[in-house]
């Protein structure tokens, strides 16, 4: 897969487009926030030292859409999934997660939807919030290796 992509860092946008969120290795979530931020530096439960770039208010949206599509060969348009991927809930201290699961697609305590091969999901806030959803909150993973999500960020900060 190419890594050609466009990565647009526009937190306070109507929509923000985080590109393709790729599984590389089934049981290991990605955070859908690693195209734009690989090392959740502006993630809520992320401490910082001297030195290191922060936004000065960490990213939240309205909605967030899910759609079960991945790169075609070379890049070229969009193919469904080859099986389920699966929306997680993140690990982290401030999620206040008990000990004994995995966090991954074996660990039906951290999901909160499953995307089909082709299919689409939304995760919205309620309608009488704006931007109350931290997209950090949220990882995915997959059946297969290379499958992932293409996911947009709706009603970003303001």
């Amino acid at each position: 897969m190419a890594n050609n992509i466009s990565v647009l860092y526009d937190p306070q946008g109507v929509d923000w487009p985080l590109g393709f969120v790729n599984v590389s290795n089934i049981g290991t979530p990605v955070n859908i926030m690693v195209n734009v931020d690989p090392n959740n530096n502006n993630a809520p439960s992320t401490r910082h030292g001297e030195g290191v770039p922060v936004a000065q208010y960490t990213p939240r949206c309205h909605k967030i859409f899910f759609q079960g599509y991945k790169p075609g060969n070379n890049n070229n348009g969009m193919t469904p999934n080859s099986d389920n991927v699966y929306i997680l809930r993140s690990f982290g201290p401030s999620n206040n997660a008990t000990a004994g699961g995995p966090g991954n697609r074996s660990d039906s305590g951290m999901m909160v939807q499953v995307l089909p091969p082709g299919g689409s999901a939304t995760l919205p806030a309620d309608e009488i919030d704006t931007d109350t959803i931290s997209p950090y909150r949220y990882t995915i993973d997959a059946n297969n290796n290379g499958d992932g999500a293409l996911v947009t960020l709706i009603g970003c900060g303001r």
